[in-house]
């Protein structure tokens, strides 16, 4: 080999240990989750997945005119709305509370962080000895003189949902807005007082500096309202209410049915949306970060 010979960049030492670090993760991500979802976008364009024919759009045309699909999508899109806000608000403003001296501050801390170490199963014990028929909450009511009320086979549902949705996310959420809080230089607040700045002036620009977090927390936060269905389904099983039929629910039914093409179709409408969510996250704090520099 002639002295002085050079390695392509790919050749080199350090990167090819990066490589054989990076290798099993990367096989193990192409193996169970990029082919199988290319796999299932191409059987989203066919009609069948043995021998089948490409039949276009037909798949997608069939699944939009579905009521039981338009009613999944809908629950999703309500849900995904009305809880994610919800929680950004109280564990934002639980971040700030645990930020100052707030008497049992390492309990309280610890209390909110604990339904992230909590399994899945467990949750959905505490909540069915919480709302169950025969629960503790329609034993308060009973007690009371109030009818008991059937909270998995009613409108209440989606409020269930939500607050077992709430009470599994918020500590993450909170960890992530109370790092942020605490990344904020000292000397903005102080500049601040110096100037006569009140309570709300110190609390916009704790709000300005924590929009990055923001844009993080409130990503993680909808791919995780996304994930509600594991708690709807041990809840209610397979065929809930209206108001808690999700697309997940929607989609584990036609896998359960062998019906894979509106199942294919049904999971890349949702894929796309979320690209399109996140996205459009991705472009706005890129426009914020170019308006702060």
């Amino acid at each position: 080999m002639e002295a002085g010979m050079k390695f392509p960049a790919f050749l080199k030492k350090d990167t090819v240990l990066a490589l054989l670090f990076l290798a099993p993760s990367v096989g193990g991500f192409a193996l169970f989750y990029a082919i199988p979802f290319v796999m299932g976008l191409v059987y989203s364009f066919m009609d069948g997945t043995m021998d089948g024919k490409f039949v276009g759009l037909a798949n997608y045309q069939e699944l939009l005119a579905r009521g039981s699909f338009l009613n999944a999508a809908w629950n999703t899109a309500l849900f995904t709305s009305v809880s994610v806000p919800l929680m950004i608000a109280i564990s934002l403003g639980l971040a700030l509370l645990l930020n100052g001296n707030v008497f049992f501050r390492q309990w309280l801390r610890t209390a909110y962080i604990l339904p992230l170490v909590v399994p899945v199963a467990s949750i959905v014990l505490i909540w069915q000895i919480g709302f169950d028929w025969n629960g503790a909450v329609n034993g308060w009511l009973d007690r009371f003189g109030i009818q008991r009320i059937d909270w998995m086979k009613s409108e209440w549902a989606i409020v269930v949902i939500t607050a077992i949705y709430i009470w599994k996310n918020i500590g993450y959420n909170m960890i992530l807005f109370l790092a942020g809080v605490q990344a904020i230089p000292e000397s903005y607040y102080e500049i601040a007082r110096l100037e006569g700045a009140g309570p709300f002036t110190k609390l916009r620009i704790t709000l300005v500096y924590l929009i990055p977090t923001m844009f993080f927390v409130v990503l993680m936060s909808i791919m995780n309202s996304f994930k509600v269905f594991r708690e709807a389904y041990l809840l209610a099983g397979g065929y809930p209410h209206d108001s808690i039929y999700m697309l997940q629910h929607y989609m584990n039914n036609m896998f359960l049915s062998l019906d894979i093409q509106k199942l294919t179709a049904a999971a890349s409408l949702m894929v796309g949306c979320i690209m399109i969510i996140a996205l459009g996250l991705f472009r706005m704090e890129r426009g914020f970060r170019r308006f702060m520099e």
